[in-house]
């Protein structure tokens, strides 16, 4: 295993939510390192840590170029070798399980509870094991939708990570056809997995998951299994502006719309870029400093 090093800062909020949004924007950042910003503690909401994950150790050129993230005077960054660990899978080794509208989402270690629709989804290499407050604010919204009356037949979940999205979808519309993608290679096992967990069908028929990978909409069978009435995204604000003409050429006059992963802070310049294309807002939540948002395609354009 390669060496793991870790460049953290302790710093406000403020702070960490604006070196977050300069990362984003920074087209040239290594994709490599891994970049994450959160609270220190629930009792603390403006003490937040700034970390970026090596796999080498830092040069001072690397150090520089953290500290460029940060408005005026960066905070002390300190450097640290970490063990040979997969902190991806330590990260999520113990969480609680954690309830989102009819969705109870725990790691095997922990007991179903009867009265919600429970999922198993264990600590893995993939992003969204529902702890995450942007996985979370999409479980909500989807039971929101369904509350609404919102009907969905074709489903496309792109950045699944585990599968999470496209499996609670099938459990509101199980008659519905879902296609699941995702960039990194390593999501296409762990979704395979997680839909043996889950007793969740693996084809290309209705109830059942397909799952590629792929680059955005850069997919062959992604496009051929278009439009879709319902297109989740839950990846982040850049990809989010990016490929809205993709997303939106992907989708049905009329479909629904669920965007995740941007910060409150970028929602305004998310909602520009979606309108353009024909959307229009119909309901947005905030999960601590994340915006989820159910948009609407117009029908006529």
């Amino acid at each position: 295993m390669a060496d793991s090093w870790k460049i953290y800062a302790e710093c406000s909020k403020d702070q960490a939510t604006a070196a977050l949004v300069a990362y984003e924007e920074d087209l040239d950042w290594p994709a490599d390192w891994v970049v994450t910003g959160m609270e220190v503690a629930d009792h603390l909401p403006d003490d937040w840590t700034f970390e970026v994950y090596l796999d080498r150790k830092p040069k001072p050129a690397d150090i520089k170029r953290v500290a460029a993230l940060f408005e005026g005077k960066a905070p002390a960054l300190i450097v640290e070798k970490l063990p040979d660990t997969d902190w991806v899978v330590e990260s999520q080794k113990g969480v609680d399980p954690i309830r989102a509208g009819r969705f109870h989402v725990r790691t095997p270690e922990h007991a179903a509870d009867p009265e919600l629709v429970d999922f198993v989804i264990p600590a893995s290499q993939a992003f969204g094991t529902g702890q995450h407050q942007t996985t979370a604010g999409c479980l909500a919204m989807l039971d929101l939708m369904k509350r609404a009356g919102m009907a969905a037949r074709n489903v496309a979940d792109i950045g699944t990570g585990t599968g999470l999205l496209a499996f609670a979808a099938l459990h509101l519309w199980p008659n519905a056809k879902a296609t699941a993608s995702d960039i990194d290679a390593v999501c296409a096992g762990v979704v395979a997995d997680n839909c043996e967990l889950n007793g969740i069908p693996q084809g290309a028929g209705p109830g059942a998951l397909t799952m590629v990978i792929a680059d955005g909409m850069a997919d062959p069978l992604l496009e051929a299994r278009g439009p879709y009435d319902l297109f989740i995204a839950n990846i982040l604000a850049g990809p989010l502006v990016e490929l809205a003409p993709e997303f939106a050429a992907a989708m049905a006059p009329g479909a629904n719309l669920l965007l995740a992963g941007l910060l409150e802070t970028q929602e305004a310049q998310v909602r520009r870029a979606y309108r353009a294309l024909g959307f229009r807002l119909a309901r947005r939540l905030v999960n601590g400093d994340w915006s989820i948002l159910w948009l609407r395609k117009s029908r006529v354009r």
